[in-house]
């Protein structure tokens, strides 16, 4: 009889009705089966063999266990680490992770977050930065809006612009950490490899940068500030077209660790010695990262801690929301910027 119960068999073998047998086995979000009834009903299905259909469940509770998680690009370490983070606290919560990759579109996220919406997830959590794309911001905070409005939970891991529980990294702070630390190591003449024009973790993080080095009386050459793609190869590429600037450069600050891995592969191809011939800094402090030769100077942050935050945000009650919730970096200074000789 396995895989041909249904719920009216569950139903006649515990002497119910159907529409409590269905409540007993997928709960409800407005009437709750008494405890003897549920224990019976439990009985019978486990008699029968009986599984509950996942989409009935879903009906009766308004929402299903799954957790819609849209991200930038999961080939990138920064988003793994926070995409583990989440699947790690989603788990211990009993529930699943549904993960879509917008390969960098902005627009694409509303998309994700719709199709989340028409299957039921509970909690969808939305991590990547803003960029200057009105149209898209709009668009995905009308589809967040309704998503809760239905009764899902969203948060955002990203800058403080969408109606929802937001974590933001400290960008700003982190980066003025780091030019000052940089500063204070002897350093006087910098390079930037600035990311994406329209990235605001990208614009803040150079925003910061520039701010120590004024306060410490340095200067940031608006030729010396490269911008490029927010990847491995994007480093590479910047970091090329500022050697061939021939910069009286000596540390450059690329605005991620995949950027600056990319920039120490384009020293070393120009046939230039690291840290001796230039020094390299990042910023995120990707685990997978901490292994490089020589070891590379960034901001910490906690990003698989951030993953776990979001999920445990979307599952919090009875606050009063949107919430946002900042997070700090550290800088971790390592070889790649030697003390400079006085």
């Amino acid at each position: 009889m396995t895989g041909s119960v249904t719920l009216h068999d569950v139903a006649r073998r515990a002497g119910v009705s159907l529409a409590t047998a269905s409540r007993a086995l997928n709960g409800s979000a407005n009437r709750v089966v008494g405890e003897k009834l549920r224990e019976r009903v439990l009985q019978a299905a486990a008699e029968l063999r009986y599984s509950p259909n996942a989409h009935a469940q879903a009906m009766a509770r308004g929402r299903t266990n799954i957790v819609g998680l849209s991200l930038h690009d999961i080939a990138d370490p920064y988003f793994s680490a926070v995409a583990a983070g989440v699947m790690r606290e989603a788990e211990a919560h009993g529930l699943l992770v549904t993960m879509a990759s917008t390969e960098r579109r902005p627009r694409a996220e509303s998309d994700y977050v719709g199709a989340f919406r028409r299957h039921w997830a509970s909690v969808v959590i939305v991590v990547g930065s803003r960029t200057d794309d009105r149209a898209a911001t709009d668009r995905l905070a009308d589809e967040l809006a309704a998503f809760e409005a239905e009764g899902g939970r969203a948060v955002a891991v990203s800058q403080p612009r969408l109606p929802v529980d937001t974590i933001s990294i400290d960008n700003d702070a982190g980066a003025r950490d780091l030019g000052q630390a940089l500063h204070d190591l002897g350093h006087r003449r910098f390079a930037v490899l600035s990311g994406p024009a329209d990235l605001v973790t990208a614009t803040e993080r150079v925003t910061g940068f520039r701010e120590a080095l004024a306060r410490r009386g340095a200067r940031l050459a608006p030729e010396h500030v490269v911008p490029g793609p927010f990847t491995r190869d994007g480093g590479y590429q910047a970091m090329q077209q500022l050697l061939d600037l021939s910069p009286d450069v000596s540390c450059v600050f690329a605005v991620n660790d995949v950027m600056a891995v990319g920039a120490m592969a384009a020293l070393r191809d120009r046939g230039l010695e690291l840290p001796a011939a230039m020094a390299i800094a990042g910023f995120d402090d990707i685990a997978t990262l901490r292994d490089v030769n020589p070891g590379l100077t960034t901001v910490r942050i906690p990003l698989e801690e951030i993953g776990a935050l979001a999920v445990r945000l979307a599952l919090e009650d009875d606050v009063e929301r949107p919430r946002l919730r900042r997070i700090g970096g550290e800088v971790v200074l390592r070889a790649s910027t030697p003390r400079v000789p006085a």
